[in-house]
């Protein structure tokens, strides 16, 4: 059985994980701590726990359980003193409290979910994402940086604080890996925060498995406007220390022209710009379902998102290749 893990964060991991779990593969989900926003934030910062919003996801994705048990893990509280709190959030708190452990919370409320497959911190320590912009403004915490409107200005540098050591296992799965899966996310809060991590950028330089950099559909607006494949590519590139991608999967149909007018704001799709490249692996990747807006999510990166089904089978034609 091929290993195949994905690295990431946010609803990028969800994508993925939702479209390969239907395969017979040995499936981990590495996912980035670095997340303080809503829900996640408040129980961070009042209960001293790891942030679980983005574990939470990957959780739900991998999950054979019922659609209630996973509609459960997603509910999110609409009033009274827990308002705009999320029910999975909030037991896998509960859980590292009574086990004094995040990662054994995630191991049980993954029995509980029937998971296909694992999910792992990519660090066990508590950090913040940190950002210093050429204009000397500090944006201190993934919130921050997720709302600047200023990135694309320039910065000096983006950092976790304090410092962590990568997870062991994290390590230790890529290191294992057939195959390795980066993004889609966002390049600053979901993806760099993992390469931020000590050990993680060696990791992936050192496996002899097969990698993989899913391009994100669109980019954001005032941090990467105008972004190109090769743009993003030499981001990771810093921070992994080379160009470590085997395969460049990259959407190439395009939506409605009135959902690229309502994502104006938002931003534009990402433009390919590596044609020539013989690891660029071009599809439609595009959800069918793209009017849909998650309740309670008024951002429109939402209505333009990759379908995990399409994803999939791009992935299991690489994985079936080897």
């Amino acid at each position: 059985m091929k290993k195949v893990v994905v690295i990431g964060g946010g609803t990028g991991n969800f994508t993925v994980l939702n479209g390969l779990k239907k395969y017979n593969i040995d499936l981990s989900a590495i996912v980035s701590m670095a997340d303080d926003g809503g829900s996640t934030g408040i129980l961070r910062d009042e209960l001293g726990v790891l942030p679980p919003g983005d574990v939470r996801q990957c959780l739900v994705a991998l999950s054979d359980s019922s659609r209630l048990m996973r509609s459960l893990m997603n509910y999110r509280f609409e009033n009274g003193s827990l308002q705009g709190h999320n029910f999975g959030n909030l037991l896998l708190s509960a859980l590292e409290k009574v086990t004094g452990s995040f990662e054994k919370a995630v191991e049980e409320v993954g029995k509980i979910l029937s998971i296909k497959g694992k999910v792992i911190p990519v660090t066990t320590h508590e950090v913040r994402l940190q950002m210093i912009l050429n204009n000397g403004k500090v944006l201190q915490g993934e919130k921050e940086v997720y709302l600047s409107t200023e990135i694309h200005k320039g910065y000096k540098s983006i950092y976790l604080e304090p410092f962590p050591q990568a997870n062991p296992h994290a390590i230790s799965e890529i290191l294992n890996a057939d195959l390795v899966v980066f993004g889609p996310g966002g390049l600053y809060t979901s993806l760099i925060p993992n390469l931020l991590v000590e050990g993680v950028g060696k990791a992936l330089r050192e496996t002899k498995a097969k990698k993989v950099f899913i391009v994100n559909l669109m980019n954001k607006k005032g941090q990467t406007p105008r972004f190109t494949v090769k743009d993003h590519l030499n981001e990771l590139k810093r921070y992994i220390g080379k160009d470590v991608f085997d395969h460049i999967i990259v959407n190439n149909s395009e939506p409605p022209k009135e959902l690229i007018d309502d994502y104006a704001e938002e931003g534009e799709m990402v433009k390919n710009d590596l044609e020539s490249d013989p690891r660029i692996v071009e599809a439609s990747l595009l959800s069918n379902d793209l009017k849909e807006v998650q309740k309670g999510d008024a951002l429109k990166r939402n209505l333009i998102r990759h379908d995990s089904q399409k994803l999939a089978n791009e992935l299991m034609k690489i994985v079936d290749s080897f």
